[in-house]
């Protein structure tokens, strides 16, 4: 009986619309997909968590502070959104890069998994590559691997080039030549094939929601040229 009880509130919450994860939802792109599915009434529920509290309220908002290294067993959701990245200045090493960028990204999707998620969405990198002789695109690469091999159920891949967007606002240090390379970006854009073009944050958000929303089968990689805006 009470078996029956709890399948039926299950269905019920169902109805009333969806759960959804995101995981990494204090960075660039993070902060445009939680905005994103709050703005989506369908969407009952938007679950973050990430090692520090969100600034953000919202009545459909839920943040929870964790452990990546040892996940809780997550609420029960639908759609899982990954946006987890770190850079090795910020790390302090290539362990510590790979903690993040690898390991945490592998556990939240796991742990997604195991709470009934089904469509998953990943921010990775152009050049991302298991087989790579750069570190970042092999780490990046290799997280590809470990999800494309964990028999999820739909899992789409966006793989940006330069984001553009405000890191000061997030309170974060600008990357490493970042500016200057986001100026020259903008300059010669039209001159730049579209994979390589500098891409806003808002534009990666919004082109991983709606495949994540399409939920088609198995594995599908967004370019970078593919998810650019107008303009």
């Amino acid at each position: 009986m009470e078996q029956i009880r709890i399948e039926t509130a299950t269905a019920m919450e169902k109805s009333h619309g969806r759960a959804v994860l995101v995981a990494g939802a204090t960075g660039l792109v993070g902060r445009e997909i939680v905005a994103i599915l709050l703005a989506d009434k369908m969407n009952r529920v938007v679950h973050c968590v990430g090692r520090r509290p969100l600034a953000l309220r919202h009545p459909r908002l839920q943040s929870h502070v964790v452990d990546f290294a040892a996940l809780p067993v997550l609420p029960r959701m639908d759609d899982c959104f990954i946006a987890l990245g770190t850079t090795i200045k910020v790390a302090g090493s290539q362990a510590g890069f790979c903690a993040i960028d690898l390991d945490a990204v592998v556990a939240v999707a796991r742990a997604a998994q195991s709470a009934g998620a089904t469509n998953f969405g990943v921010i990775s990198a152009m050049g991302a590559n298991p087989k790579s002789s750069v570190f970042y695109n092999r780490t990046k690469g290799e997280m590809e691997l470990a999800l494309a091999n964990m028999g999820l159920t739909s899992l789409v891949i966006a793989r940006p080039s330069l984001l553009d967007g405000d890191r000061a606002a997030l309170g974060r240090p600008e990357r490493g030549g970042e500016g200057f390379g986001l100026v020259l970006a903008r300059r010669l854009r039209p001159l730049i094939p579209a994979n390589y073009r500098a891409i806003s944050a808002q534009d990666v958000a919004h082109a991983l929601v709606r495949a994540v929303r399409a939920a088609r089968p198995g594995v599908v990689t967004l370019m970078s040229g593919e998810m650019q805006g107008p303009g």
